[in-house]
C-alpha cells in the first residue's frame, strides 16, 4: 500500500472495502472455476474474451480472476505483469500470491485515479471507484457496508474536498479492460451446484 500511496486512513478504508468485496473478504485469491455460463464467455470468440485479450483456447481458465482485486484476462495479466516486472503470462498463478496480488491491486488503484477519489470520502466518489474496478455497481451494498466499517475503524469522517481530489472526478482511468470478476463470480460458481442438488 505504501508503494502506491495508499496510506491515508481515507484511502486505506476505500481500498480495503473494495478488495474485501472482490475477494470474498480476503478468503479467495483465485476465482472458483466451473466453468459457469458467465465464465464460458471468457473463452474466444466471445466479445468479453476479446475485451479481456483472451485469444487462445483455454485462456478463460488460464487467466481467470486472481488476487485480491481479481485481475482477469490475458490483456490485464500482460499489462500489470509488464508494469511490475513479473511474467504473469508464463506464470498466471503468480497473480494469486499475496506479494504479487496486492501489488497488482495497488498499481491498478493508483493508475486509475482511485487514491484521489478516495480522498473525497463521498458516496458519489465511492460509486465511481466501484465502477472503475467492476465496470458497474455489482455488490455495491456489500462494498458500502465494508466501507462504513473501515471508516469507523480508521476514524475517517467526511473530508474537505481538495483541488486534486476534485480533478479526479473527471480523470479518465488508465486504458485497459475492466477487472470484471469478484465475489459475484464466486457466488455464481456456487449456485448451479446448489440447484443441481435440490433437483436430485
Amino acid at each position: 500500500m505504501a508503494e502506491f500511496a495508499i496510506e491515508s486512513p481515507a484511502r486505506v478504508a476505500a481500498f480495503v472495502a473494495q478488495l474485501a468485496h472482490e475477494s470474498g473478504q480476503f478468503r479467495f485469491m483465485e476465482e472458483i472455476w466451473g466453468p459457469t455460463p458467465a465464465q464460458e464467455r471468457y473463452e474466444p470468440p466471445s466479445s468479453l474474451a476479446t475485451r479481456l485479450g483472451n485469444t487462445e483456447p483455454g485462456d478463460g481458465r488460464r487467466f481467470k480472476g486472481r488476487g485480491p482485486i481479481q485481475i482477469t484476462g490475458r490483456a490485464n495479466y500482460r499489462r500489470y505483469g509488464t508494469l511490475l516486472g513479473l511474467d504473469l503470462l508464463a506464470s498466471p498463478a503468480r497473480a494469486a500470491a499475496p506479494d504479487a496480488g496486492f501489488r497488482i491491486a495497488g498499481l491498478f488503484w493508483r493508475e486509475n485515479g482511485l487514491n484521489e477519489l478516495a480522498d473525497l470520502v463521498t458516496d458519489e466518489a465511492f460509486r465511481t471507484i466501484t465502477k472503475r474496478i467492476n465496470g458497474g455497481l455489482n455488490g455495491l451494498l456489500e462494498r458500502r457496508s465494508f466501507y462504513d466499517t473501515a471508516r469507523k475503524s480508521l476514524g475517517v469522517g467526511a473530508a474537505a474536498v481538495s483541488r486534486s481530489a476534485r480533478s479526479a472526478r473527471g480523470r479518465r482511468p488508465t486504458e485497459g479492460p475492466v477487472l470484471e470478476r469478484g465475489a459475484e463470480a464466486i457466488r455464481r460458481a456456487r449456485r448451479p451446484t446448489k440447484r443441481l442438488r435440490k433437483g436430485r
